[in-house]
Parts: structure tokens; sequence; C-alpha cells
């Protein structure tokens, strides 16, 4: 007789699903997928945070603007050195020039101011060389003034000196070809000869007063018997007088053969030339700038410098606002401001003068800078990609998990699921090892217990339940177990009827879930001992 709780046994293991107590299979393998992409992208955070990754966009940056810093200082120490020589031959040859002419009118160098009607056609005289200094230099202007004034009875005459000044209005060297060259200072009859307008802020003479350009190179080659090239002198960025020209001026002593220095000449370095000369690349952080300044004990004078660069960093200037260097902290210098505004950037110290020259005291710095909340915003924005990558890989990993958890059960179900509709009466094969195995062991014990069965007599209760459930069976469902009881087997039964095997499969399925049955042999025992009792099917 058959074994009910050996049977009950083998339905929990192949007729109820994985989980029905508890986590499925399918839902345990999903969780232990995404807990390991979990673990491996925490792993992976880990490793980045202690090498220092999440840092390294701002180190990246810090290499690409010390480089371009680099580039620039070599540029700029360059094209100063440059101007700074040609400055100097531009002396040299107005110097022999005009002795040479006042020698032919039997005169000195000390006699100019005596003489206030030569002085006109003597600057005249030197036009072409001054523009051809100007064109050869490709700086922004060029400039001579002599140690006199054409009238000493004008008011203001003491700070007043006759000269000529040439600007290049274009000094982009790039397109130079076509320069629009005007009088800024000199004499109208000069600018009508050569057919040159003047400036809209043109003056005849220059304003000397306060003019450390005038003043200084001509003080020094009068106290010391330094050769040229050790007495020119850059003055800082300035407003000339009577103008809105933001300008740095090379200028150098005229000297003559008696060492009579008599005025003095140079070249003209503007606000825009600077600029356009010397833009930084603002790809990477759009508020860069640059910055040509004077600097001692640590500190920039910003409103002596030359600025570059999209940000409007002259605000620093306009409001007289020196920059305070402090150490160098995250791959960057800081700079800060006495009201709170910090920069971070980086500077290199610019040799305009050599080193026995008579102001090799003056340091100048050129620096690469931008306002310290870009790095902020910079880091921050680097992290927040970082993030969102991060939790993209963790969705994609999430997604994977279930699509890989659903197609590593899928066989394992269709393998239970055919057991359930076919039973472990008929010989079945999953290609599954572990499954096929299962089912043979299971078909083993399931005749084992059929062999018991017939030697043990069925509980009466039993078969009364599985013939009160025999009345729960649909109508499609009874007629397939009629057959059964008639002895047809599946196959059989999907001809008599004109249904599918896959039909008469889900109707095995319902069947033996109702009479609480795991085969069709199972069934057919119960028949048996039913017809065995005399009992009927109703």
């Amino acid at each position: 007789m058959l074994d009910k709780v050996g049977l009950n046994q083998i339905k929990q293991i192949l007729i109820k699903k994985t989980g029905t107590l508890g986590r499925s299979m399918r839902l345990r393998l999903f969780l232990f997928l995404v807990v390991l992409v979990i673990t491996m992208m925490l792993g992976i955070i880990a490793i980045l945070f202690f090498t220092g990754t999440f840092t390294a966009g701002i180190d990246e940056s810090a290499k690409l603007l010390e480089k371009e810093l680099s580039l620039t200082y070599n540029y700029v120490s360059e094209q100063y050195g440059q101007l700074s020589v040609q400055a100097v031959e531009l002396s040299k040859d107005l110097s022999k020039s005009i002795e040479k002419k006042l020698h032919d009118l039997r005169l000195n160098v000390t006699d100019l101011q005596s003489h206030p009607k030569i002085l006109e056609d003597l600057i005249a005289g030197e036009y072409q060389r001054i523009l051809f200094s100007l064109q050869k230099s490709k700086s922004s202007g060029v400039f001579l003034i002599l140690n006199a004034t054409v009238n000493a009875k004008l008011e203001n005459a003491e700070n007043s000196r006759v000269g000529l000044f040439i600007k290049n209005m274009e000094p982009n060297i790039l397109s130079s070809s076509s320069p629009t060259i005007i009088i800024l200072r000199g004499f109208p009859n000069i600018a009508r000869k050569n057919s040159l307008p003047l400036h809209a802020q043109w003056s005849m003479e220059f304003d000397i007063n306060d003019a450390s350009y005038y003043h200084l190179p001509m003080k020094q080659a009068t106290k010391q018997a330094l050769p040229l090239s050790r007495l020119y002198y850059w003055s800082s960025a300035l407003i000339l007088p009577g103008t809105s020209e933001e300008v740095m001026l090379c200028s150098v002593p005229l000297i003559d053969s008696k060492g009579n220095v008599f005025g003095v000449c140079g070249l003209e370095v503007s606000a825009m030339l600077f600029k356009l000369a010397y833009m930084p690349d603002g790809s990477t952080f759009s508020r860069t700038f640059c910055m040509l300044a004077p600097i001692s004990n640590n500190v920039f004078y910003t409103s002596k410098a030359m600025f570059s660069g999209g940000y409007s960093a002259q605000n620093i200037a306009i409001n007289n606002e020196s920059l305070n260097i402090e150490k160098n902290r995250n791959s960057f210098y800081t700079y800060k401001q006495e009201n709170g505004i910090s920069f971070v950037g980086f500077h290199r110290p610019v040799r305009l003068y050599p080193e026995d020259s008579a102001f090799s005291g003056e340091k100048w710095a050129l620096a690469l800078m931008m306002p310290a909340d870009d790095i902020k915003h910079s880091l921050t924005r680097f992290n927040l990609q970082l993030a969102l990558m991060f939790s993209l890989l963790m969705i994609l990993g999430a997604i994977i998990s279930f699509f890989l958890s659903k197609q590593y059960l899928k066989p394992i179900i269709n393998s239970i699921d055919m057991i359930k509709s076919k039973g472990l009466d008929e010989t079945l094969k999953t290609n599954i090892p572990e499954i096929d195995d299962l089912i043979e062991f299971l078909s083993s014990r399931s005749e084992k217990l059929h062999e018991k069965s017939e030697e043990r007599e069925l509980p009466s209760a039993v078969l009364r339940e599985f013939l009160k459930n025999t009345r729960t069976l649909s109508p499609a469902e009874r007629a397939v177990f009629d057959l059964y009881v008639q002895g047809y087997n599946a196959k059989e039964i999907a001809e008599i009827l004109c249904l599918s095997i896959n039909t008469i499969k889900t109707h095995n399925k319902r069947i033996y879930m109702k009479l609480n049955v795991a085969s069709r042999r199972e069934l057919l025992l119960y028949v048996q001992m039913l017809k065995e009792t005399g009992k009927e099917f109703c």
C-alpha cells in the first residue's frame, strides 16, 4: 500500500515551487549578484579614493596650467628681451643721428633748449628711423622725448617736453601687414607731411610730471657711467597723461659721445597688445587670466600690472588691491586680496634686467591664475560625474544580474514544470545532469513506494478523500481523468479528444494538484484501489 508520508515528501520536492516557504532561488541569486556588483563598485571607489583619483582632475589641471605658464613665460621673456634690445639700438641710432645734425649746425645737445626753432626739423628728420623701429619691433608704439620745450615761457613748461610718439592702433602681430599708424604726440606738420592722422587725445608735447619712464633713466644715466644695455627701464603699467591709453614703456636715455644726457626714447607695449599676445587658453577654465606685475615680499602689486584673458581681472587694479602669495596648497598657489577674494594658479619670476643693471632691484613675475571658486566648482563637477557614472554602472549591474538570474534558473524551472506535467512515470531528459539525477532518484523512490503499497492496505479515509476530490475536476479535466481510468495514456487521450499534447499536459498538471497525487502512476494506483473496494466514480 502507498506510503502517504513518502508521497508528500516527493510532492514537496517536485510540485511546490522553490520559495513557497521562503525566498525563491531566482530572488536569492539576483540578490547575490546585486551584492556582488555593489561590493565590487565600493571596492573600486575605495581604490580611487586612496589613490587620489577623485582629485586627479585638479592635479591634471594644475599640470596643464603649469605647462601653459612655462610656455607663456618663455614667450614673454623672449619678447620683452627683444624689445629691450631694440630700444637700446634705437637709442644708439638716435643719439648718433641727433648729435651729428646738431654738430652740422655747430650746436651741442646741451643747446637744445636755447634753440627751440630747430626742434621741429630735428625731430621730423628722425621720423623714418622711428617708424622703421616701430615696424621692426612689432610693438604698439615708439617714442622720442628731448629735454627741451618749444616755448619755455608757457605755463607748466617745466613739465612739458617736445618729442614724437607714433602708435600702431592695431598691434595684433597676426595682421601687422597693414597697420593703422597715428601720431599721439608731436608736431602736427610731421603728421601732415606723412599723411598720418592725429590721435583723438593728441597733444604736441609730453607731460613729464610724475613720468618715471622719463626721469629715472636720465637720472641713472647721469649718476652712473653704464652702457645703454644696463640703463634701459621698464615702467609699470600706467595711463599716459591726458589719454586713456594703458601702457608699459621701455625707455632708454639718449646720450651723446661726451656723456651728455639729452632725452629718452623707447618702445611701448599697450594693454591691447599684451592681451592679444599673451591670451591664456580658456578651454578648461574660462576665467583664467595672465598677469605681469611687480612683486616684492610675496606681494603682487596689481595696480601696476598688465593683464590678459577672458576674465575681467582689471577690477583688482582698479580697487588698488594687492595680492598676497600664500604657500602652495593642493597643487596650486593661493593669491588673496585683503577683501577676502582669492585666486589660485602659478607664478614665475621674470628677469626684465641684467644682474648688473641700474634697475636690477626691481622684481617682476608672470602669473596664470583664476578665481578659487572655479577650482571648487570643477572638483564638484568632476566628482558628480564620477558619482553619476558609478550609479549608472550599478543600475546596469542590477539589470544584468536580473537577466542572468533569469537565464540561469530558466532550465531548472522548465525541468520542474516538465516533471509536474508528465510525472515520474515517463522517462524525462532535461539535459541538466543534476536535474536528471534527481528525476532518476525520485523515480526509483516512487517505484519502491509503489511496491510497498502493494503489500499494505491503503487507509479508507485516503480513498474517500481522493474520491471526494474527483468531484472538483472541471468537465474538461474529468474527461481526461475518465480516459486515464479506462487505461489510455496521454498521447492516446490527446488523439481521442482531438487536443494537443501540451493541452493534455496542462490538464494533467491541474488534475494532479486537485487529486493531491504526484504522477499518473500514483493516480492509477488510487483508481485501482477504489475499484477493488467497489467504489464508483460519480
